[in-house]
């Protein structure tokens, strides 16, 4: 038989692998925990009766662990998926957690609420087409550079064969700026 009260004096008196010491609080990296802070009442290991409601792959579920479950560990959470409505889903957590305690139930509904308002900004950022910035390799950069004053360089000379037979289509976009400016250039004598 598990006893949550001795289960917590170890947690807080001992050693805890899921608390996170700061100086002005202690914070709970367990997965199950509600409110993130390593305290008594929100601490998912010494609560042999708790619920949580967490977001997998864009659909909340409730989560809830009870007393009858404790002797099988692989089966202790019982998983609920709430409704994609919000006042279904708030529907819902009443009528599970009927009879448990309201800093449960309180803390579960808080929770919905801040999922239920990340899955409408993440599904409002998805609509949103942001563009790709794309880094390139100052090797790469300077490479360009050298061939395109090379290219200019060749091409110095034979300005009038470029316009005469109309090349500068037949070559690639990123050279044709730089064709344009030597054209440009020997056109104006520079």
């Amino acid at each position: 038989m598990q006893s949550d009260e001795v289960v917590w004096q170890i947690i807080n008196h001992g050693h805890c692998s899921y608390r996170l010491d700061k100086e002005t609080s202690n914070f709970c990296r367990n997965e199950f925990n509600l409110t993130g802070m390593c305290n008594r009442s929100s601490c998912p290991l010494a609560n042999s009766q708790y619920a949580t409601v967490r977001e997998e792959q864009g659909v909340i579920s409730l989560y809830t662990k009870s007393v009858e479950r404790a002797h099988t560990p692989a089966r202790m959470w019982h998983r609920t998926e709430l409704s994609s409505k919000y006042d279904e889903a708030l529907h819902q957590i009443n009528s599970q957690l009927e009879y448990w305690p309201k800093f449960l139930v309180h803390k579960s509904k808080q929770r919905l609420t801040k999922l239920t308002q990340l899955l409408i900004r993440s599904r409002r950022l998805e609509k949103v087409e942001s563009c790709k910035i794309e880094t390139i390799p100052a090797r790469h950069a300077q490479r360009d550079a050298r061939t395109e004053r090379k290219v200019c360089l060749s091409l110095l000379g034979c300005e009038t064969l470029l316009v005469t037979y109309d090349v500068l289509p037949c070559i690639r976009p990123k050279w044709q700026h730089a064709l344009t400016k030597v054209l440009k250039m020997s056109y104006w004598g520079v």
